[in-house]
């Protein structure tokens, strides 16, 4: 057995249902690899091996790395003792693209997720669980409490559709809060920007979130004349992902 550790923020799924859920709502039309982050003991994993997909599993835990090593033929099958979060994804596949998918550690799981918006080029597609508060965030539309910067980055480039939830007694040890699966699938549309640039641009506006953009965002350089006068008016909350896409082009 593999032992759950509170560092690496695990909790391990024992409900197979679920497990053939998150498989199942993977398009892999579009991918030749597949990436599962900290697939623990491999209750996830056993699924995504049915899939016509060449598997990479990305574990930092150095017992549940050997736990796998010793339940798994890896001739189709790459595993890798890593940080994912340190990790130069677009190696370990040749620079093609591919699908995330996992059960994420809640303790990373934002920081997660900006790495997929950093590699958004290559992946296609992620379907993942989550910290249902963390679910939520990603999802929220503006003029939510809880609209922010996680909200707007990952709109920007992906449709956003949460799945289901899923409650705490399917994992071991069970957590405190309830979770959710949510899938992320790129916009054919999505916007050529310099992630960096608009990270900062949208966090800037959050992190002053009671002022007008016209304050938070006085540094920027941006124009006073109609109509963004009006728009400056408004509070970060009150700007949609396609408004910042806006407010970028003119600030880059």
């Amino acid at each position: 057995m593999v032992r759950p550790k509170k560092h690496f923020g695990q909790h391990f799924l024992k409900d197979k249902n679920i497990a053939r859920k998150i498989a199942r709502s993977l398009n892999i039309s579009t991918y030749d690899y597949l990436i599962e982050v900290g697939p623990g003991t491999g209750f996830l994993t056993d699924f995504l091996t049915e899939l016509p997909v060449k598997l990479i599993l990305i574990e930092k835990d150095k017992e549940a790395y050997d736990f796998l090593l010793k339940k798994y033929r890896f001739e189709d099958i790459l595993l890798v003792n890593d940080d994912f979060l340190k990790t130069d994804l677009s190696r370990l596949t040749g620079g093609k693209p591919f699908g995330i998918v996992g059960n994420f550690p809640y303790n990373i799981s934002t920081q997660i997720v900006f790495k997929i918006l950093e590699n958004r080029l290559l992946i296609p597609e992620v379907t993942g669980m989550f910290q249902w508060e963390v679910a939520e965030r990603i999802a929220s539309g503006p003029g939510n409490k809880i609209y922010g910067i996680l909200s707007v980055l990952t709109q920007l480039f992906y449709d956003v559709k949460l799945l289901f939830s899923v409650p705490p007694s399917v994992f071991y040890p069970p957590p405190q809060v309830k979770s959710a699966v949510i899938k992320l699938d790129r916009k054919a549309d999505y916007p050529d920007v310099d992630f960096r640039v608009i990270k900062n641009l949208v966090k800037t506006a959050f992190n002053q979130r009671r002022k007008t953009l016209r304050n938070s965002l006085k540094n920027a350089n941006l124009p006073l004349e109609k109509p963004w006068t009006d728009f400056l008016s408004l509070r970060a909350e009150q700007l949609s992902p396609q408004d910042y896409w806006e407010l970028y082009k003119l600030v880059k």
